[in-house]
């Protein structure tokens, strides 16, 4: 199976570079200020797991059509929106190892250019009449706010249980990588319950991708995190909480105290992060990670035989086992 990105690719590589040229197309504006704002962010874009997720889904579920364009662009409108607006809210002066917007800009600008974006989301879905897939999406820039929300509401006393934990990362991760697969499906007219797997399909990545994402924090990236960025945080993932689980009330304590009071000191972070590895918080975390894994992949088992079957499957195992 293909866990390489160009391969995975292949069977939307035409769709890719015309969505490409459409994207830009949709972030033009007659300001000149704003133009030069889009042209740097369209300038930064990673990978593009999200536009593959949807032009996967669906073709593995008919055949890709103008729909399927306008749908991927929606989500990339709004979900760099949303970034924007996060680099605000987090004061961060880098995006993947670019100059944020609002660094670059300050932060009255990068609001604007955020709200700008999900304007444009909005107009291009309703001009062309995609009700269905703006109330998919809209739902998950819903959630995607309660997560972020959520997990600041319970940072702040450090009692985050496992069911909290995945009832964050389901909203704040998992419902856009869900949203991506529900349009990929809707956008080709599929039925509701065809839409309803796929987004499952989609929620079981995300879930999957936020806890690789977590283990990076103890050291299993190559390169990307640094060590210990979410102690920092004050972050509780699922590593530490299920160590946690697995503590005495006074080993308990001391970790809490340490994450809560001295998060900011190295020795101190190593410590949290040995203590981790020693109650198994990474095996417990892979292994739940693998399971939703499986449960992806069952869900596509139904899906009749294609490149695009096949090449979503490699980009969930990408997903799991990429290294940064």
């Amino acid at each position: 199976m293909a866990s390489d990105i160009r391969q995975i690719q292949a069977p939307i590589q035409q769709e890719m570079d015309e969505f490409e040229k459409k994207f830009r197309h949709f972030m033009k504006s007659n300001v000149m200020l704003l133009d030069k704002i889009m042209g740097y962010i369209v300038k930064r874009k990673g990978k593009q797991m999200r536009p593959m997720f949807v032009f996967l889904t669906a073709g593995a579920n008919g055949s890709i059509n103008e729909a399927t364009h306008r749908g991927a662009a929606l989500i990339e409108l709004l979900h760099t929106a949303t970034l924007v607006h996060d680099d605000v809210v987090d004061d961060a002066n880098y995006r993947r190892g670019f100059f944020s917007i609002n660094a670059l800009w300050k932060n009255k600008i990068a609001v604007l250019v955020g709200d700008y974006l999900l304007s444009r989301g909005l107009l291009l879905s309703v001009d062309h009449g995609d009700f269905d897939l703006l109330k998919i999406v809209s739902q998950a820039v819903r959630e995607m706010s309660e997560g972020e929300l959520l997990q600041m509401e319970k940072a702040r006393n450090l009692d985050i249980t496992e069911a909290v934990y995945y009832d964050v990362i389901r909203q704040k991760t998992a419902s856009l990588i869900a949203s991506c697969c529900a349009v990929g499906a809707a956008s080709i007219g599929a039925d509701s319950e065809h839409i309803e797997r796929m987004r499952l399909f989609g929620e079981k990545v995300g879930m999957a991708f936020q806890i690789k994402d977590d283990l990076f924090d103890y050291g299993t990236a190559e390169i990307g995190k640094p060590l210990g960025i979410d102690i920092k945080e004050k972050k509780m993932t699922l590593p530490l909480i299920y160590a946690l689980q697995q503590a005495s009330w006074l080993e308990k304590r001391n970790i809490i105290n340490i994450v809560k009071n001295n998060s900011d000191k190295p020795k101190k972070v190593d410590e949290v992060i040995a203590f981790v590895k020693q109650k198994g918080g990474l095996e417990y975390a892979t292994q739940v990670m693998n399971t939703f894994y499986q449960e992806a992949l069952a869900l596509l088992d139904p899906l009749p035989d294609s490149e695009y079957k096949t090449s979503l499957k490699g980009l969930v195992q990408y997903t799991i086992e990429r290294k940064k």
